[in-house]
């Protein structure tokens, strides 16, 4: 059996096939959560084949699809060790006195919400084993308002909540919780989105993978309810 069982969010993004990358380096068994299983298969054409890793299609804002999500790799695996939660959304919205509930909604389900859904998951799983480690990404941006940003920023600033009092109350339990907070991350889609910046100052996703792994793993077990602020060079 390999050392360890890791559910990775949102596997089929930049993010989160860089994060696929590193745990491949280590003996782990992957559990690859997206919103489809076509999505998986494009991203990943050769690990469903090995019938070590389990692809699975599910709606991280769902309770009852992540819920399943577990199951499926408990039944797999025998056990969830890590959750390392990628999946999140980001866009430009209203001025806050233009917001509409849809654009608050969606952010607060996506960066929020989900992190509650996947938690409800795993996390009775890894207190009947005696351990675990959760690690959300968030971000730099969740410290201060910005301009047009208001929901996502706002979303940002509960994930980080949330994350801090899921460790208060499991930490004495065996399992650390905890976050990064990139700036801007170095992916096709925020390079077509700013054609004209300077992409060498921004935050690699391999190196953002392996933070995500470092705190998965055990020197990182004394480290509780913390954002590590990964901020390139801008």
């Amino acid at each position: 059996m390999a050392s360890k069982t890791v559910m990775i969010t949102g596997a089929a993004g930049a993010l989160g096939r860089a994060t696929v990358a590193a745990f491949l380096e280590e003996d782990t068994q992957l559990v690859l959560v997206d919103r489809s299983q076509d999505l998986l298969r494009e991203a990943f054409p050769d690990l469903a084949a090995q019938g070590r890793h389990l692809p699975h299609a599910a709606d991280v804002t769902d309770v009852s699809a992540m819920q399943a999500a577990a199951m499926a790799a408990v039944d797999a695996f025998g056990r969830i060790d890590a959750l390392v939660h990628v999946a999140g959304g980001f866009e430009m919205g209203e001025n806050v006195h233009q917001l509409s509930r849809e654009s608050w909604q969606r952010m607060l389900d996506l960066n929020a919400w989900s992190f509650i859904a996947c938690a409800r998951a795993v996390v009775p799983h890894m207190l009947a084993a005696g351990r675990g480690a959760i690690v959300a990404v968030s971000a730099r941006a969740a410290a201060q308002g910005a301009a047009q940003m208001g929901a996502y920023i706002a979303s940002k600033s509960a994930l980080q909540r949330l994350v801090e009092s899921l460790s208060a109350e499991v930490r004495e339990r065996g399992i650390c919780v905890n976050s990064i907070a990139p700036s801007i991350i170095d992916t096709p889609a925020n390079r077509a989105a700013m054609p004209g910046a300077d992409a060498s100052r921004w935050v690699s996703p391999r190196s953002l993978a392996e933070i995500l792994r470092f705190l998965t793993s055990a020197p990182a077990a004394s480290i509780h309810g913390q954002h590590l602020v990964v901020s390139g060079l801008c």
